[in-house]
């Protein structure tokens, strides 16, 4: 865990939300298991193996030592998790955690929750995404589909959309998506729809069409969404969504199934989909095997 102890020795604290070591991407070979995250004013600490108390201890003298020379006399505030098959904590391990934790990111607030869930309210590794959006945004209807705490609509606000519609079937997720814009001061432009994606195609379609759309499912959940039979039908239905030059993003979280998993379903089910790019992840984020890192395609419609 050499490299990850380098990491902590080294980090800053910046206003932003960013990722600080990122050992999944097993260019690090000591240290596959870690990540790190600064959620400030909290550190996040993660492991996907299980991890023995000497191993946290030495963590601990190396945020201490680092945090003497980033703000000696203020509290060290961090936290461990733990998400190693079989075995799951979250662990407050110094400091404290804002009871309203607000985050930032280029310029946009967001609430975060770090002591509960695995999944923090902001997914780090999706920043170029988000800002890729709000470059296209200006005057254009997006919709926005597995929306989650809806960081995609508040930057396209910010970038000057006419409409945003989110849709996710987690309530729980479009409430703290309504706090984030409440958050970020924007005008009532954006719609909520805590439905089943797969059965609310008629208002979606009403609301239509767009000129761009975010497509960023799970890879994999049971009941909801399973990328390998259920990705296309999302994509079957794009053309008709879609305005003429119209933008799409279509996203992958699944280290299984590589770009051309999305390429083939594409060339099968929406055709006249032209290939534009695949956007960069932040660069923190490299990976040995970039097919299995997040993968973000941009195509245009015909």
């Amino acid at each position: 865990m050499q490299a990850l102890l380098n990491a902590i020795s080294q980090m800053v604290n910046t206003a932003d939300a960013h990722r600080v070591f990122h050992g999944r991407g097993g260019v690090y070979p000591d240290s596959e298991q870690w990540t790190l995250d600064w959620f400030a004013p909290v550190w996040v600490l993660t492991s996907f193996k299980p991890v023995t108390e000497e191993e946290l201890t030495q963590c601990q003298m190396a945020f201490e030592q680092r945090w003497q020379t980033l703000a000696a006399g203020e509290p060290l505030n961090w936290v461990f998790q733990c998400r190693a098959a079989g075995h799951t904590e979250t662990r407050l391990m110094a400091g404290s955690v804002p009871d309203k934790h607000v985050v930032t990111e280029q310029g946009a607030q967001y609430l975060v929750h770090v002591l509960r869930g695995q999944n923090h309210g902001l997914f780090l590794d999706m920043a170029n995404g988000r800002e890729w959006l709000k470059q296209h945004a200006l005057h254009e209807n997006i919709l926005n589909l597995f929306a989650y705490t809806c960081a995609f609509s508040v930057v396209a606000l910010q970038g000057g959309a006419a409409q945003v519609v989110n849709v996710d079937m987690s309530q729980g997720a479009l409430a703290v998506g309504q706090q984030n814009h409440r958050l970020n001061d924007l005008p009532p432009k954006s719609r909520f729809l805590g439905h089943d994606i797969f059965k609310t195609w008629g208002k979606i379609s009403k609301m239509g069409p767009y000129g761009v759309i975010v497509i960023d499912p799970p890879s994999y959940q049971k009941g909801s969404f399973i990328a390998t039979k259920d990705y296309i039908k999302l994509i079957r239905r794009l053309q008709d969504l879609l305005e003429p030059q119209g933008h799409v993003l279509l996203c992958l979280n699944a280290p299984e199934l590589d770009t051309q998993f999305l390429h083939s379903q594409v060339a099968e089910a929406a055709p006249s989909l032209r290939f534009i790019e695949r956007l960069a992840n932040p660069a923190v984020f490299v990976d040995v095997s970039p097919e299995k890192s997040l993968k973000v395609l941009h195509f245009q419609n015909a």
